[in-house]
């Protein structure tokens, strides 16, 4: 079933307008009303990256009238593999202002508002009132909490995507009678247990699909055809080339959509999701492991201490960039106990430090004494020591 559209004064289209949409005003689904409606729409796009660069240009191509962007992020070279809305002479800029000048230099009719924020429980029912439909495009497990809650405390859908390695997700959360993200995940995965696009990579048009997808679960909204993804879950295996689907339904016993809901405004989503902000102390050692800057171990190395550098990244990642250490990669360290010295001190380490830290606590459990986290990985090493270093 179409989703519903309330009746609304809609704008003219001009001159320019209609020779610009002819390909929709010829179709029965869009017609003149149809595209007239798109004028009329306000959609939000949370984060200008992966999935908010096809998003965002594709509603913008497609004469949404209005985008709303919440990012505050810059442009780096490693974004440039999928975020299409940016290009190499953006890098070091802001995402929004990339963003926005490539979104009006397609369509200069088009009304951006930037917000150039972290989305948070201070602001985020602030930011989405004044939009008819937010599509999802972050990366993190407290932000899809924060949006999905958002959403149904406001009444607004939640064009939901995520993308990992060469899978991705897509549905439609928080309608009036659908389920919400919570149903389908009533509780975040414990912290570390599934990697970021960061630390386990991303095929890089796969944000491209599953982006495309949010953006016509977008406008069937805005037109009130279709089926959109109300109740299911679409699964893309870009690798296979499959799509699969999974029915979802609403979860009576949701904290959020439930008839009897015990979330009643937004919380900590970092708590929620069992990430505790870091003290002063707890920069220095984090779940009982030592952090040492990359800063410290130059000069210990320099000075020539006794150190092992114990490098768990993967093969390929090591041919990219490699500082000195022993490669063993972290999934072959418990079998590997043997090569690691239990008297000697030692440095674990990886891209970012999230894999390295798993390991030093794997390692001190195991009865090793003088084990410490790089803290930032390699690629703060790259940023503070030596910009020769790729970063990947």
């Amino acid at each position: 079933m179409a989703a519903t559209t309330e009746p609304i004064t809609l704008p003219e289209l001009t001159t320019e307008e209609l020779a610009r949409y002819s390909r929709h005003l010829i179709l029965p689904e869009v017609g003149m009303e149809g595209q007239q409606r798109l004028k009329a729409a306000r959609v939000l796009c949370v984060g200008a990256g992966g999935l908010g660069s096809p998003l965002a240009f594709y509603l913008a191509a497609a004469g949404v009238g209005t985008l709303g962007l919440v990012d505050f992020d810059v442009v780096d070279a490693s974004n440039l593999q999928r975020q299409i809305i940016h290009s190499t002479a953006d890098i070091g800029r802001k995402k929004l202002d990339s963003a926005a000048e490539k979104l009006q230099a397609l369509n200069p009719a088009l009304n951006v508002v930037k917000h150039e924020t972290t989305l948070s429980s201070a602001n985020a029912l602030e930011i989405l009132k004044d939009f008819d439909i937010v599509a999802d495009g972050t990366d993190n497990f407290p932000t899809r909490y924060l949006v999905n809650d958002a959403c149904v405390l406001l009444g607004k859908p939640n064009v939901y995507g995520s993308i990992f390695r060469f899978e991705g997700q897509a549905s439609v959360f928080a309608t009036e009678t659908g389920p919400c993200y919570r149903c389908l995940y009533p509780e975040p995965p414990p912290p570390g247990l599934v990697p970021s696009c960061a630390e386990g990579g991303v095929l890089g048009i796969l944000p491209g699909l599953v982006g495309v997808i949010q953006a016509t679960e977008v406008i069937k909204l805005i037109l009130g055809q279709g089926e959109p993804l109300i109740g299911r879950l679409l699964l893309v295996d870009a690798l296979a080339m499959k799509f699969r689907e999974l029915k979802l339904r609403r979860n009576p016993e949701c904290p959020v959509c439930g008839p009897n809901p015990t979330v009643t405004h937004l919380i900590d989503y970092q708590q929620f999701c069992g990430i505790k902000p870091e003290t002063r102390q707890e920069k220095a050692v984090k779940n009982g492991i030592p952090q040492i800057s990359v800063t410290e171990l130059k000069q210990r190395l320099d000075a020539g201490d006794d150190l092992l550098v114990l490098d768990v990244r993967e093969p390929f990642e090591y041919q990219i960039a490699n500082i000195s250490g022993k490669l063993i990669p972290q999934n072959d360290v418990p079998q590997r106990l043997a090569e690691l010295d239990r008297d000697r001190e030692i440095v674990v380490h990886c891209k970012s430090g999230g894999r390295s830290q798993r390991i030093a606590e794997f390692l001190a459990q195991n009865g090793y004494t003088k084990v410490s986290n790089l803290a930032g990985g390699i690629l703060a090493w790259a940023d503070q020591i030596d910009p020769k270093v790729p970063k990947y």
